[in-house]
């Protein structure tokens, strides 16, 4: 409390397991109504895999004290994203996702992909990795990636909930604090005892940072700045439109349904994508469930 008026937090770092059960169960529930339920259904049992592989995996090894002070030095985060490719512990987490999706029933040319990963070497597997961590997936492999995705939220949550929350600081507009990675939308909670705070979610690490309520997450302008969603009428998913870099990405009202998932209720709402596609500004919110749509 600073003169009687509550601090927001900077940042909330992810709890793994419960992350990955709760977006499982948000996943299921919009299933039962959306015209993408066999996709949703499968994410949500993906979710699970993922929240059994975070109880299960070996324990990760943190970020040392001095890779955290040197990175803060620099304006850095403290996960370096470029050395993670060629972590041993990140090609055993995607080899037992592999083995744990063969029980799930999914699309088939998911399960074409999740057999190609599968049977794929060492140097395809940190090819797929080092897509992902840098932000780059090819349109063409869209469903390959899928899988070393999952891989990758896994391990770098993991990873996240490790750090001392209170050691993070911005490193960039839109930019995550913990890993530095982008962002997948952001959210307007009152989760934190105060009104209406936003918040923006990690597509990778599922860290979460405080961002200014009205401003671009991919150029930080604060200028040109409006609003389009679907329903005209109390919508909680909408897209954020910046007319300066033509870019948007989508901000959710947790402040009128708490049950919303930064990474579920992107895909839940693919009709707004549908809607932002014919107006040709670029998507610039990275969710690799979405990618090559």
């Amino acid at each position: 409390m600073i003169g009687g008026v509550p601090k927001a937090p900077f940042a909330f770092l992810p709890e793994p397991i419960k992350l990955f059960q709760t977006r499982a169960r948000r996943f299921a529930f919009l299933a039962e109504t959306s015209r993408l339920a066999p996709y949703l259904g499968f994410l949500g049992k993906l979710s699970m895999l993922q929240a059994r592989l975070a109880a299960t995996l070996p324990p990760v090894e943190p970020i040392s004290a001095d890779a955290v002070r040197r990175a803060a030095a620099a304006g850095m985060p403290p996960i370096d994203r470029a050395r993670l490719a060629a972590d041993p512990l990140l090609g055993e987490t995607l080899a037992a996702l592999c083995d744990g999706a063969r029980e799930i029933d999914m699309p088939e040319q998911a399960a074409l992909a999740l057999e190609a990963v599968s049977a794929a070497g060492e140097d395809d597997r940190r090819w797929l990795i080092g897509n992902i961590l840098s932000d780059a997936i090819p349109e063409d492999s869209a469903a390959a990636h899928l899988f070393a995705g999952a891989a990758v939220q896994v391990h770098l949550a993991r990873l996240a909930a490790t750090l001392d929350v209170d050691a993070l600081s911005p490193v960039g507009s839109g930019v995550c604090p913990a890993c530095g990675g982008r962002p997948v939308t952001s959210s307007i909670t009152g989760a934190t005892g105060i009104e209406n705070l936003r918040y923006a979610a990690c597509s990778c690490c599922a860290a979460r940072w405080n961002e200014v309520r009205i401003k671009c997450l991919c150029c930080g302008s604060t200028k040109g700045v409006s609003y389009r969603s679907v329903e005209t009428v109390d919508a909680t998913v909408k897209a954020e439109i910046c007319s300066e870099c033509n870019h948007w990405v989508k901000i959710l009202h947790e402040v009128k349904n708490p049950t919303l998932d930064p990474v579920a209720d992107d895909v839940g709402s693919l009709g707004l994508d549908v809607l932002m596609k014919e107006t040709g500004i670029v998507r610039g919110g990275l969710n690799i469930y979405l990618a090559g749509y």
